[in-house]
Parts: structure tokens; sequence; C-alpha cells
């Protein structure tokens, strides 16, 4: 069984940077895709970010320019650099994994519990 712990977030001025990070762990054979969604109260959960085993990523339109995912693979990490935040930034931060385990089960929806990201005006 995999997890997936988040830190990093908190409170900041608009502007202002946070750095959220993401380790795996458990019985973890392969890490395909790790990312970050975010869901704001009233809306509906968003692909923030997302990064390849390879490295290639996906980015939110919303965020080009400003964030930057990066992964370390050893470490099962993912990271997200969040620079020139914003109010509407302000939401809950979710990562997810694709990733199979020891034993061989594919388990492409692997989340952590979150971590909230208020930005103030």
């Amino acid at each position: 069984q995999a997890q997936l712990v988040e830190s990093g977030g908190g409170l900041v001025q608009a502007g202002g940077s946070l750095r959220l990070s993401c380790a795996a762990s458990g019985s973890i054979s392969t890490i395909y895709t790790m990312g970050w969604y975010r869901q704001a109260p009233g809306k509906q959960r968003e692909l923030v970010a997302a990064i390849t085993w390879g490295g290639t990523t996906t980015y939110a339109d919303s965020v080009k320019d400003r964030f930057t995912i990066s992964r370390e693979n050893v470490k099962k990490s993912v990271y997200l650099q969040m620079n020139s935040l914003k109010p509407e930034d302000t939401a809950v931060y979710y990562c997810y994994a694709d990733l199979r385990t020891q034993v061989g089960i594919r388990m492409r929806d692997s989340w952590g519990q979150g971590t909230q990201v208020t930005v103030s005006s």
C-alpha cells in the first residue's frame, strides 16, 4: 500500500511564494506520474501540474509561468514551486500519483491528505 504526505502549505501575501512537497512511501515499485490538484471552496478539483517519470510536465493555463513542478525519483517525491501567488490560488492542494506496487498492482489515483494554501490580497 502507498501513502502520500504533503507539506509546505500556509498563508502568504499576494505576490509571494510557497513550495509544496509530497513524499510517497510504502510498497512502491514504480511511480509513473506525480502531480498536484487543487480544490477551492465550492469548486471542482482541478489539475494544477503533473510530471512523468521522464520529466515531461503539464500545467494548467492559470499557473503557467508562475508554478514549476519537479520530482526526485530516488526520493519518490514531487515538488511544486509557486511564485507570484494570487488570491485565486487559494485552495487545498492535493498530491497524487499513478504508481505500481511491489506486488504488481497498478494504482492510478493515489492521493495525499491535502495541504491548505491561502493567499491574502
